[in-house]
């Protein structure tokens, strides 16, 4: 049996670049910083942020288009995927991202509590396509803000 499942709470670092692929998928990118705080053998506190690169498709990539913002407390669960590409000069480049499956915000301005939460998901059994082949257009009715379910 294989697992291959990321799942990430930190803060967004930038807002989410929305594009069209060739063939009319919507994809988004985004960033999310975690942070790691511990006490040295000094007794200073130390602090290290990491920084994740996330990926969402479809219908959540337009969702986390319209709703996230730098800034803001996000979680992420998804998996793990490692692509790779040769630069103009020739040499081997890596980047490893986050495919999400769904996203919940955390923290929205003008929210009434604290603990306020909305939940996007991605639920396409179909996977997305490799990014060096482009899949079949697929149709999609556009989104209506009454239909989102937060």
């Amino acid at each position: 049996m294989d697992l291959n499942k990321a799942m990430i709470i930190g803060n967004m670092t930038r807002d989410p670049e929305v594009k069209t692929t060739p063939s009319g998928q919507t994809v988004a990118n985004f960033s999310v910083a975690t942070n790691l705080v511990w006490t040295d053998q000094s007794g200073q506190k130390q602090e290290k942020a990491e920084f994740h690169n996330i990926v969402a498709w479809r219908k959540l990539a337009d969702i986390c288009g319209q709703y996230l913002k730098k800034g803001g407390k996000v979680y992420v669960e998804g998996r793990l995927q490692t692509r790779s590409w040769d630069d103009q000069t020739g040499n081997k480049k890596y980047r490893t991202e986050i495919i999400a499956d769904n996203v919940i915000m955390l923290d929205r301005a003008g929210a009434s509590r604290p603990d306020s939460r909305t939940e996007a998901t991605n639920n396409y059994a179909q996977p997305e396509p490799p990014h060096n082949e482009p899949a079949a257009a697929e149709t999609e009715e556009e989104i209506n803000v009454d239909d989102i379910p937060f």
